[in-house]
């Protein structure tokens, strides 16, 4: 992608809608106690959760008087996270830093800071610190949520009858792979994709609709034990107020409609059409998603009220066809315009669902607060793009670092969101023009060609977790912060799954100062277990150092040899005193599995 285009997409990503509000959020308080304490190469920042906040703010300052400002972990998104702690890894190790939070009540809003905190980042020794991780392994436990399993992002579906080639490699067949690999391996049950309204569908063909192509698109995922989440959108161009106003290389429009009647006939025929062909049981289980990112003037040429509109004569359309059908949005970037939609949505009693919206580089806000601050508390959460960065063409989408990334991301959402769903599957993905090269920092967890991206391999991790989930304790410099942990059993099997990262991607690389030396304890583990650990880091399951030398398009024996060379690494280690000792640079993640010999 030429340097110039990027520049342009980037700053059209950036803007957002500055349109009043038509209402006020709540003062929040900010948190009452906040705690700084300085590790080697990092300071945890810990506080008590308030109520209504979605979120949080970490502001800095150096020494005692400079200015408190955000801290920037570089995501190119938003910066506040959804509790605590937060570890700190872009200071200087050795300069005292003064801490404070804000609490977010939404994204474009924070309250006014707590009272400050100090603490100073330690430098590092010769010996990485110890970190001590417990698992009550014979506890009662509760089910473990798995909020990878409900969603994944995918290019657009017609690109599944596409016999176009990339690279050598047809792109209809490989995103088909690609995505019944999400089902078989992962357990991913719904996939979610822009533009099934674009021109290649061709729903409008004359005064009647025309949806076979949609029939086609559809078979082919449910014959992968796959369902749609249909995200009504882009704007036919039939239907377009301004044909003009489009997105993307493949020329989406993102106008409004010429008239809001036809828009609503055209969404109910679809609703319909589908119950029709795969019967009511089966379509109930869909959810109809309103638009992309109405917040972003790049995906949407008309005004946050033109766009309430859309979504009212949206839901009345699905609900036409039967009031059980599943509708909402506002499929917002940043976690923006939820309370906009809410808000409007009570005031008109228009039915929402589920809420949906995405963010990049944190991980995602908690908008719960916003549901139940305008009655919708019911309504489902569900995170319909997240990932490590809102980017294309970003190395970091490659790395090691973005599968950890996942892992934590997973964690922090677990029973308290739906779905989040990871952007995308495979990098057969078009947005900007197709894959310029096999390593592109595309957003696929898997690769043109079908390898495993550390993103997958990190899903792979999360799939054998069993289904009760198992306290964990820590203690140590960076134990609950740093290092975090999520363990689990299955019958006579446990699972720890244990990673060292920072949310800072200026450390993406590794940083060393911030390797851990994990001890593992599993009081009442009988000593004849057995422990297989499976390692994802920099040099293990990591197919970008792995396909370092190679050319653009590698033939497919080096495809083959680059698939069974950037493998997770798999070790058998022992159990001594009830516990397992491992090292956990910074980024990596060992799963550690144990059971009867």
């Amino acid at each position: 992608m030429p340097d110039d285009a990027k520049a342009d997409w980037d700053q059209r990503i950036a803007l957002r809608s500055d349109e009043q509000r038509e209402f006020a959020f709540p003062e929040l308080d900010p948190p009452k106690e906040v705690s700084a304490v300085g590790g080697v190469g990092h300071v945890t920042i810990d506080w008590t959760p308030v109520d209504g906040a979605a979120g949080y703010l970490i502001l800095r300052g150096a020494g005692e008087h400079g200015p408190l400002e955000p801290v920037d972990h570089h995501s190119g998104d938003v910066l506040s996270v959804p509790s605590p702690p937060y570890v700190d890894t872009t200071g200087t190790p050795g300069t005292p830093y003064r801490y404070a939070v804000a609490s977010v009540p939404e994204v474009t809003a924070h309250g006014r800071p707590s009272h400050t905190v100090g603490a100073v980042p330690l430098v590092a020794g010769s010996i990485a610190p110890t970190v001590i991780v417990t698992v009550d392994v014979v506890a009662e436990g509760t089910e473990l949520a798995r909020p990878w399993e409900p969603m994944i992002g995918s290019e657009r579906l017609s690109q599944l009858l596409c016999t176009d080639r990339t690279g050598g490699h047809e792109i209809g067949t490989e995103l088909e792979d690609a995505l019944r690999r999400m089902h078989d391996e992962i357990g991913v049950r719904t996939v979610r994709a822009h533009a099934i309204f674009h021109d290649d569908t061709h729903v409008i063909d004359g005064d009647t609709y025309d949806f076979s192509t949609v029939d086609k698109i559809y078979d082919k995922l449910l014959g992968i034990g796959l369902r749609p989440v249909v995200e009504l959108g882009f704007m036919p161009r039939e239907l377009a107020s301004d044909p003009t106003k489009t997105v993307f290389a493949y020329g989406a429009i993102i106008s409004p409609p010429a008239s809001y009647d036809r828009w609503y006939d055209l969404v109910r025929a679809l609703v319909q059409h589908l119950v029709d062909r795969y019967g009511l049981d089966e379509v109930l289980t869909w959810d109809f998603e309103v638009w992309n990112e109405a917040n972003l003037e790049v995906f949407w040429s008309g005004t946050k009220a033109e766009f309430l509109h859309l979504y009212d004569v949206s839901a009345a359309a699905v609900k036409s066809v039967d009031t059980r059908l599943q509708v909402g949005g506002p499929s917002s970037a940043a976690a923006g315009w939820v309370d906009d939609l809410l808000a409007h949505a009570a005031e008109h009693h228009t039915p929402v669902d589920f809420v949906s919206t995405h963010t990049y580089g944190s991980p995602p806000l908690d908008v719960r607060a916003s549901l139940e601050r305008h009655g919708y508390g019911d309504a489902r959460i569900l995170w319909t793009e997240w990932g490590v960065t809102p980017t294309h063409f970003n190395p970091i989408n490659d790395s090691v670092f973005a599968g950890v990334f996942l892992l934590r991301g997973m964690r922090s959402a677990a029973g308290r969101i739906d779905a989040l769903s990871y952007w995308v599957a495979s990098d057969h993905f078009e947005e900007l023009g197709r894959p310029p090269r096999f390593l592109h920092g595309g957003f696929g967890l898997q690769t043109v060609g079908g390898l495993a991206k550390p993103r997958y391999h990190a899903m792979t991790l999360l799939s054998r977790l069993g289904p009760v989930e198992l306290p964990v304790a820590y203690e140590g410099d960076g134990g609950g912060s740093l290092i975090e942990a999520w363990a689990a059993r299955d019958r006579d099997r446990v699972a720890v799954l244990l990673w060292n990262l920072t949310l800072d991607q200026t450390k993406a690389d590794g940083a060393t100062e911030l390797s851990r030396n994990i001890r593992l304890q599993l009081p009442g583990v009988d000593r004849s277990w057995q422990v297989t650990a499976t390692t994802l880091a920099i040099g293990a399951g990591d197919i970008a150092t792995a396909a370092a030398g190679l050319g653009d398009w590698p033939s497919d024996d080096e495809l083959a040899d680059l698939a069974d060379r950037s493998r997770m690494a798999v070790a058998k280690l022992e159990l001594q005193d009830e516990a397992v000792e491992v090292n956990l640079p910074m980024p990596s993640a060992v799963l550690l599995e144990l059971s009867p010999r």
